[in-house]
C-alpha cells in the first residue's frame, strides 16, 4: 500500500480548488445558504438592539403604520 503526502501549500491549492467547485455547482443553494445566514445575523442584531431601547406601546407603533390621509 502506498501513502500519499502533501505539503502545507498542495493542500491548500487542492482545498481551494475543491471549494471553488463546489460553489460553482452549487451556486443556488450556497447563495440560498448566504441569504439564511445572513438573515440570522439581522435578526440577532435586531433582538439584541431591541433589548436595549426604550419600550413603546403597542397603540403608538399602530398609530405610526395607519396610513397619513
Amino acid at each position: 500500500m502506498s501513502e500519499i503526502t502533501l505539503n502545507p501549500e498542495q493542500l491548500k491549492e487542492i482545498l481551494k480548488s475543491a471549494i471553488v467547485e463546489l460553489l460553482r455547482e452549487n451556486r443556488e443553494e450556497v447563495s440560498d445558504l448566504l441569504a439564511e445566514i445572513i438573515e440570522d445575523v439581522a435578526m440577532e442584531r435586531a433582538i439584541a438592539e431591541g433589548a436595549t431601547t426604550e419600550l413603546v406601546s403597542r397603540e403608538s407603533i399602530f398609530q405610526l403604520l395607519e396610513p397619513k390621509t
